[in-house]
């Protein structure tokens, strides 16, 4: 940790803030990332964007609050038990974070109907295998299935120290099931199942909607000030 070269990305519109910039340092891409030094990394704030591992530095804001579940001390609220219970009939699967026609078929599908206004519209094969794909040995998909039919594929990193949960795409037109809420609620399972402490969410900005539903999730660590401190519903 302490011999890591760190770079300044260049400033750019933020995704998230309308009329502010954002800025981002990231680790050296030649460094071999294993699952030790990524978790090492999670617990100082950053994240991973494909092969690239990096944390926000905007001059004139610091909105991105890295988060976390503690899984060990969550419990499930009424509405949460039963979208866990409305998706009791589907098998999770971990498989490779390859490239396969039937995950981009979904993806396709949910970045066409979920996020059509946003920066990853329009979708292309390339840019699901640049951002999901990966060759690092910890990250894998959790395909969510009835049967055959794949409804959701989770994208997670399988840490010493936890899961991370990189990104999840699912059928857009099955509402009733929360597959996007379910998803998390499985890796919070997954993770007390496999004893580690915690499940990473990534960022989260409190004056972000679309970021609004990782406050459901409690308790809920944020990382400021270099340290991690509950958050509040």
């Amino acid at each position: 940790m302490k011999t890591l070269q760190l770079y300044l990305a260049q400033e750019h519109p933020c995704s998230y803030l309308i009329g502010y910039s954002a800025g981002s340092i990231f680790i050296d891409p030649k460094v071999p990332v294993t699952g030790e030094l990524y978790g090492q990394l999670l617990e100082q704030g950053f994240r991973r964007s494909a092969n690239h591992v990096y944390r926000p530095h905007c001059k004139a804001c610091d909105a991105c609050v890295p988060v976390r579940i503690p899984v060990q001390a969550f419990s499930a609220t009424r509405s949460q038990q039963k979208i866990i219970r409305r998706n009791s009939d589907l098998t999770v699967h971990a498989v490779a974070a390859e490239f396969n026609e039937e995950h981009y078929a979904l993806y396709q599908r949910y970045i066409e109907q979920r996020h059509a206004d946003g920066d990853m519209y329009p979708p292309s094969i390339e840019q699901f295998t640049s951002f999901l794909t990966s060759e690092l040995d910890f990250v894998c998909f959790y395909e969510f299935r009835l049967g055959t039919e794949l409804l959701a594929v989770a994208v997670t990193d399988v840490l010493p120290n936890g899961l991370s949960a990189m990104y999840t795409f699912f059928a857009p037109e099955d509402q009733r099931r929360s597959l996007g809420r379910y998803a998390i609620l499985w890796q919070i399972q997954e993770s007390q199942r496999l004893g580690v402490e915690y499940l990473y969410l990534g960022y989260w900005i409190k004056d972000c909607q679309k970021m609004n539903y990782k406050t459901q999730y409690q308790p809920l660590e944020g990382f400021t000030d270099q340290a991690w401190q509950l958050v509040h519903a």
